[in-house]
């Protein structure tokens, strides 16, 4: 088993081009910070039923507009007023971090099984 030190070390030489994909890396991060050393699926969540509870019950970020800037490239975060404009007609910007909680999550177990992601 790998360590959280092993795991922040193999996440953050991943390479990462788009806005979103550097969010879900900043966010991966943030969760292995937190984390006491021996990763669990499990001690992902901080205590919340899913993603969607993690994300609206403050265990991240809370207002719209660091949200968007975390996972927008610099025209799509301007074409939404800086986070004032909600991302799509489907979703809000805690069910978009959510979202990208959810595959940090999925980042995290991968570079916890395979070594590399």
């Amino acid at each position: 088993m790998k360590t959280n030190k092993e795991l922040v070390e193999i996440i953050a030489s991943t390479p990462a081009r788009s806005a979103w994909r550097k969010g879900v890396k900043v966010y991966a991060l943030e969760m292995l910070e937190e984390m006491e050393d021996g990763f669990a699926p499990v001690a992902l969540l901080n205590g919340a039923e899913n993603w969607r509870a993690y994300s609206y019950g403050g265990c991240s970020l809370i207002y719209d507009a660091d949200i968007a800037e975390r996972l927008c490239s610099p025209s799509e975060y301007a074409k939404t007023r800086e986070g004032e404009r909600a991302p799509n007609s489907r979703e809000t910007w805690l069910d978009v971090q959510a979202r990208a909680c959810s595959q940090a999550a999925t980042l995290i177990s991968s570079a916890a099984r395979k070594g590399a992601v």
